[in-house]
């Protein structure tokens, strides 16, 4: 398909910087947010270039992104470097599989995350926020304001609301100091896999076809200690034999264990996802059922998923409530007046409009994983919502697609596109969501499950824990907000890109964290 390649050429972007690289060392770059935005700058459909010259078309406007989510979803997969990787981290689950077996583990996990499973679990996590986290931290504080970690506590707290939620186990007891070793290799996955993402996106598919298993093996092996690769799968076996163990443990309850157990689990009012999943699997005919390697490998994926985007979520808000106190003290009056932090109902939690404004708005501008890569699997044509210009002057509505063109969508380009959301787009307002949405974002049908957002995709590969992971961060925030005040440290704060954003404390530092001074509220002004 000729004229696929001459016209992707033509669409404009960011000058090169590197033949070998193109722009790929820019864009997976600790500081690559910069550059991402700056692509967003270009337009909803852009280029890149990534290893010897070749074209990656960009594309953050949304009808096309429906396009190649929903209405053609079948001629648009995930890459196979993408597929090798999470294969890799963590075993068959839902991000590394493909087709029909996705199609099937998707159909069993859809019950075990409906909204009556969600609803079941707030009173679980109300609790842990109350009882564990918040506790945790007024015994720091009672003396007065003190820096903290905010996002270690953030990490935590997500650990253990997952681990509980997710799999009826306690894998951080917040009340005392001490690290959970999957807790930690699930943390460390993200910024030691975006070190080598290039080298992965690269010579992992390569290494399938040309190099025999035990060779890789060997050469891994032959790197140092110390070096990322070598960390990386140490980080991967501990997450592997932890998720096998806990697989085991569970299922021996739920199917096989003492029928007292299992009494105790049916009559539980906030059933973890694992039992649930494990039941239903059972329960399910003999051609639905997923095998046992593919329900372990869901445990991983889910914990790593619901851990590290939530926990970084929440950092980064509370990060922008220190940043903007006005914005601070309307919601903690918001929270106080409707007694949030003693525990509300779904409906009720869901009404109070600033907390819900304030999610919606950092989840809008600062998404926590901020683009994923496409691969056409047949020649085809792109529509537009918008035509664009090429540099030779011609303006396109669509865009001819040759198979094996590969294809990055821009998650954040469409969530700060000013053409959708204003010329104030790449501001953190709140209040934007306390009015009706703008004809412009209705009428573009943005295609993410989530509030005119791409933040959590769209699609048959959209998060299907997006509810849980609202509910959470809603709660924790009901009762932190509430309890506690926030206030910048003297330490400067760096977010840094990788698979999801994370802060340091300056750019010298790879260790994430993020220092705030943290004092209680003077409950007498309530």
């Amino acid at each position: 398909m000729r004229v696929a390649g001459s016209t992707l050429h033509k669409i404009p972007g960011p000058p090169v910087k590197s033949f070998w690289t193109g722009h790929l060392s820019q864009f997976f770059a600790r500081d690559g947010e910069d550059f991402q935005r700056h692509l967003a700058s270009y337009g909803p459909i852009t280029k890149i270039n990534g290893f010897l010259g070749q074209p990656i078309l960009c594309v953050a406007d949304p009808k096309a992104l429906h396009h190649i989510l929903i209405e053609e979803e079948h001629m648009y997969q995930e890459t196979e470097d993408f597929i090798l990787a999470n294969t890799l981290y963590f075993g068959p689950g839902l991000t590394s599989t493909l087709g029909q077996q996705h199609a099937k583990q998707r159909k069993i996990l859809n019950p075990v995350f409906s909204m009556n499973h969600i609803r079941r679990m707030l009173p679980l996590f109300c609790s842990i926020a109350h009882k564990k986290l918040r506790d945790a931290i007024r015994y720091r504080v009672q003396d007065g304001p003190r820096e903290l970690d905010v996002l270690s506590w953030m990490n935590r707290t997500a650990l253990e609301l997952i681990g509980q939620g997710g799999l009826g186990c306690t894998l951080d007891p917040l009340v005392e100091d001490r690290i959970d070793p999957y807790g930690a290799a699930l943390k460390a996955l993200a910024p030691l896999a975006f070190r080598l993402s290039i080298f992965i996106k690269l010579l992992l598919p390569l290494s399938k076809r040309l190099v025999p298993g035990w060779l890789c093996r060997a050469v891994v092996e032959s790197f140092p200690t110390a070096s990322p690769v070598n960390q990386l799968t140490t980080v991967v076996k501990t997450m592997h034999e932890r998720a096998n163990a806990i697989y085991q443990e569970t299922k021996l309850r739920v199917v096989g264990g003492d029928p007292e157990v299992v009494k105790q689990i049916d009559e539980r009012k906030e059933p973890e996802l694992l039992s649930c999943l494990i039941r239903a699997n059972t329960a399910a005919d003999v051609k639905d059922q997923l095998s046992e390697e593919e329900i372990v490998g869901q445990i991983s994926t889910l914990l790593f998923s619901a851990m590290d985007t939530t926990s970084n979520a929440l950092s980064r808000i509370l990060h922008l409530l220190a940043q903007h106190p006005h914005v601070q003290q309307k919601l903690r009056h918001e929270l106080l007046e409707a007694n949030a932090a003693d525990g509300l109902s779904y409906e009720e939690l869901n009404k109070l409009p600033i907390l819900d404004s304030v999610c919606r708005e950092t989840l809008r501008l600062h998404p926590p994983a901020t683009f994923i890569f496409r691969v056409a699997t047949k020649d085809t044509v792109l529509p537009l919502f918008k035509p664009i210009t090429l540099t030779d002057g011609r303006q396109i509505s669509e865009i001819p697609i040759a198979k094996g063109s590969e294809i990055l969508l821009e998650f954040l380009g469409c969530n700060i596109s000013q053409s959708l959301w204003g010329e104030d787009s790449l501001e953190w307002k709140p209040e934007r969501w306390l009015s009706e949405i703008s004809t412009k974002v209705a009428d573009a049908r943005v295609p993410g499950v989530y509030s005119h957002l791409m933040t959590f995709a769209g699609g048959k590969r959209a998060c299907i824990g997006f509810k849980f992971a609202e509910m959470e961060m809603k709660t924790v925030l009901s009762v932190l907000v509430s309890t506690f005040t926030f206030e910048l440290s003297d330490k400067p704060i760096v977010w840094n890109m990788a698979g999801i954003m994370y802060p340091t404390a300056g750019k010298e530092s790879s260790n994430p964290s993020l220092p705030m001074k943290v004092g209680l509220y003077n409950v007498r002004r309530v």
